[in-house]
């Protein structure tokens, strides 16, 4: 499969992570503008009521700075999910988003969990292991780079602050990771040769090597020859 249809630069991969940012932006103005309180609309573990958090808590931090910290990584991850898992991106956010927030409804323990960092590390989880499974050299080095870049994030994996809703991440983790394996052989995969498919049928320059790629003399003639025979 070719990279080149998959692998294209859009309006879209740029005007959806922005947009998305912006609305979480806008959200937290009017909360302070007007004096609102939007935390009750966070996940809450195992009540009725709590549900609707799984769709709105995304959009819902406690400070700007809860709110800074999300939104490079945030953006900075959703980008890269657009732009190489182009065909899978809206399914693997869309779906991820919901799983990983109903998970964190079911773990969690008893408080309101606000915020968008279960996505930041669902697409985290999602484009390191998906990485890694495809074996596509470009894929690889996009996982190494966000390995780099957000490595730290594991540590927030663990309750490690009680302000913290670890229980958010964990669930956003494993749902990308789950997501990297059903979504393997959708989007993007590792390149595949001529001479590495099962229909290749050898040139005369290729004739004059063997399956470890050592050197045959006069292979071309011997191919001949044991054709004939």
């Amino acid at each position: 499969m070719s990279d080149k249809p998959v692998f294209k630069f859009s309006n879209r991969v740029l005007a959806v992570p922005l947009y998305f940012v912006l609305s979480l932006w806008i959200i937290f103005w009017l909360e302070v503008k007007y004096g609102f309180n939007f935390n009750t609309f966070g996940i809450y573990p195992r009540t009725l009521s709590g549900l609707r958090g799984i769709v709105f808590s995304p959009f819902i931090h406690g400070d700007i700075k809860h709110l800074y910290h999300n939104s490079i990584p945030l953006f900075v991850l959703l980008f890269s999910l657009l732009y190489f898992y182009r065909p899978i991106a809206f399914k693997v956010f869309v779906y991820g988003a919901l799983l990983a927030g109903l998970l964190t409804w079911i773990i969690a323990r008893k408080s309101y969990h606000i915020g968008a960092s279960g996505i930041i590390y669902l697409l985290f989880s999602f484009i390191f292991f998906s990485g890694i499974i495809r074996k596509n050299y470009r894929l690889v080095a996009v996982s190494l780079t966000i390995i780099f870049l957000y490595g730290s994030m594991v540590w927030y994996l663990l309750p490690v602050k009680e302000s913290i809703s670890w229980e958010g991440h964990l669930s956003g983790f494993l749902v990308g990771l789950v997501f990297a394996f059903l979504f393997r052989a959708h989007g993007p995969q590792k390149h595949q040769y001529d001479w590495e498919k099962d229909d290749y049928e050898p040139d005369a320059f290729d004739r004059h090597f063997d399956g470890s790629g050592n050197f045959i003399p006069g292979g071309e003639e011997q191919d001949v020859i044991s054709k004939d025979d």
